[in-house]
């Protein structure tokens, strides 16, 4: 079969239909974790055929980490306010605080297996860590040409696990889901410090 042929033939999911499985299977993850999370609950959840699973996204890694990416609000590389602080911010306005309540639980049920599936691990740094680490870099190269960050600033390399960090340890040291107002706080008095760049 041609790779034109296979894709054709995995594409027979409507768009709003792929949207639907998308949804059940962050809907399980939540629920029972990824490790109980079966081909066979996401096709009963989701009225499908494993076999229809199978062939449009061929494992359970890659369907988990589209269904994340799908999840995603919206590319990185669509903001551009002017400032670095206007562009955190706004990535920030992406989200209300139930959604980043329930993406929190998202990523704590999938932080536990990555370390016993290497293959949702590579999936997830492939299609989802990787291209957005890419467009952090792009952001900040616009901070970096406006003289907002030094070139040589030592905090470059920790933008995204400064964020990540803030997003996903609230919940485990203060008992809290992360807010939109905690996360503008924390880019204010944490990360734009530490860029040296214009807090205001």
């Amino acid at each position: 079969m041609t790779a034109e042929a296979a894709t054709a033939r995995r594409s027979r999911i409507t768009p709003e239909r792929e949207a639907e499985l998308y949804e059940a299977v962050l809907d399980l993850l939540r629920e029972v974790g990824y490790d109980a999370l079966t081909m066979d609950a996401v096709a009963a959840r989701t009225r499908s055929s494993k076999a229809t699973l199978y062939r449009q996204w061929g494992g359970k890694p890659e369907l988990v980490v589209k269904a994340m990416r799908h999840n995603k609000p919206g590319e990185i590389d669509e903001v551009d306010t002017g400032t670095l602080r206007g562009d955190l911010h706004a990535l920030m306005a992406h989200e209300d605080d139930c959604t980043m309540a329930q993406n929190s639980a998202l990523m704590r049920g999938v932080a536990m297996a990555l370390h016993q599936n290497p293959d949702l691990r590579q999936a997830l740094r492939d299609q989802l860590i990787e291209p957005e680490m890419v467009q952090f870099r792009r952001l900040l190269q616009r901070a970096v040409d406006r003289g907002e960050i030094r070139a040589d600033c030592p905090a470059l390399d920790f933008l995204v696990p400064m964020m990540v960090g803030a997003f996903a340890t609230r919940t485990l040291l203060e008992d809290q889901p992360p807010t939109r107002a905690f996360l503008l706080s924390y880019i204010d008095a944490v990360i734009l410090p530490a860029l040296g760049a214009p807090t205001t």
